[in-house]
């Protein structure tokens, strides 16, 4: 069984998902198909049918969310340290043609938003980056070509 890293706060979020799931959508899910039932013929009554689909995807998110958190390698953030990227650092960079300034943490799989600067560890910038030190310069290759950036800051927590 392989083991999933992620960091503390991304295994709350698959837990709290999780709750939310087992609380609230599956009781409702039920309750929705208990009333399309109520209405008769279920052949042809799309209320139920939609309702069964919606289940059987709730189930489905329900059984991948266990089984992420079954083999989940919790890495605490805050203890780690050091100059290199590694998983869970916080990396400033900087575009080396525009200029352009961003920062990144290095998250599992599941955890990856770029929109919240989160990548993943198999993202091609997060693969280019481990094991390098603020001042190396790291090149990606992106659908727009490759792109270089500057490291200018590893932090952690």
């Amino acid at each position: 069984m392989e083991k999933v890293p992620m960091t503390a706060e991304g295994y709350q979020a698959l837990d709290e998902e999780l709750k939310r799931l087992k609380t609230v959508e599956r009781p409702a899910v039920i309750a929705a198909i208990g009333e399309a039932r109520a209405h008769g013929d279920l052949s042809e009554n799309a209320e139920y049918h939609a309702a069964k689909d919606r289940q059987g995807w709730i189930e489905g998110q329900i059984a991948e969310i266990e089984d992420k958190m079954a083999r989940a390698q919790v890495i605490d953030v805050s203890k780690l340290s050091g100059a290199q990227v590694k998983f869970g650092a916080t990396v400033s960079v900087v575009d080396e043609d525009t200029e352009e300034k961003a920062r990144y943490q290095i998250v599992g799989e599941h955890e990856a938003d770029v929109r919240q600067g989160k990548v993943s560890i198999t993202s091609p910038i997060a693969r280019a980056m481990i094991g390098k030190e603020s001042g190396d310069v790291v090149e990606v290759t992106t659908p727009a070509g490759v792109k270089a950036y500057e490291i200018t800051k590893v932090e952690w927590g």
